[in-house]
């Protein structure tokens, strides 16, 4: 997978750029979509100009890490998960530092599903890139939806696994997990899936936001 740096029209104003800057020189938008925070607030339709552009330059550099990473955030942002996690996957090839390319991978999995809903072969495969980015990055917003998978998927199926939810909660906690956190989450789906963990759940939750705040 090539991480190089390539010349492609700005996605904002269409201007020359190239993926080494870190904005356009021009309408001083971001060039590369480098996590999920940059696609969060912005318009669908700019978050539509943004994927065009980027298609467009994937058609010369199919293998660019950069530019796939950027149009699955992308895709993410339109709820078009098939196409990010497409995209996601073919940005993994060599990655061994953006934690958020498997996490976002495992949230296309779900497709706004419940985790109840999803087969093993799914479930499985969203664990796997789950600690995938565990391993990269220890975040809290990590932990969190892996307790959400363990407690939707297999505690309300009464499959033993490990960690349990509330081990994988707690660890959530220790590294910091914050109401934000949470929201980004809700966002990626049609419902807030999220409020079906266990109200003692919840409740530890709230704290954690407490004495981050």
């Amino acid at each position: 997978m090539s991480h190089t740096v390539i010349e492609m029209n700005c996605p904002g104003c269409g201007a020359r750029v190239s993926t080494g800057q870190s904005e356009c020189e021009w309408c001083h938008k971001p060039i590369i979509i480098s996590t999920f925070n940059s696609v969060y607030s912005m318009p669908m339709p700019e978050v539509n100009k943004y994927a065009g552009a980027y298609k467009k330059a994937l058609s010369e550099n199919p293998d660019d890490q950069d530019l796939n990473n950027s149009i699955a955030m992308c895709y993410l942002k339109l709820k078009l998960y098939d196409k990010a996690l497409s995209a996601f996957e073919k940005a993994m090839e060599d990655n061994f530092d953006n934690s958020e390319t498997f996490f976002y991978a495992a949230i296309c999995l779900l497709k706004g599903r419940k985790a109840f809903l999803l087969n093993r072969t799914e479930i499985d495969k969203a664990e796997e890139y789950i600690n995938a980015a565990i391993m990269i990055e220890p975040r809290g917003i990590y932990y969190y939806f892996l307790a959400y998978i363990k407690y939707d998927y297999f505690s309300r199926k009464y499959f033993k696994t490990s960690p349990t939810y509330q081990e994988a909660l707690k660890m959530a906690q220790q590294q910091g997990f914050s109401p934000y956190d949470a929201e980004q989450l809700s966002h990626q789906w049609s419902q807030n899936y999220l409020s079906s963990i266990p109200r003692r759940t919840n409740l530890r939750h709230r704290e954690c936001g407490q004495n981050k705040y």
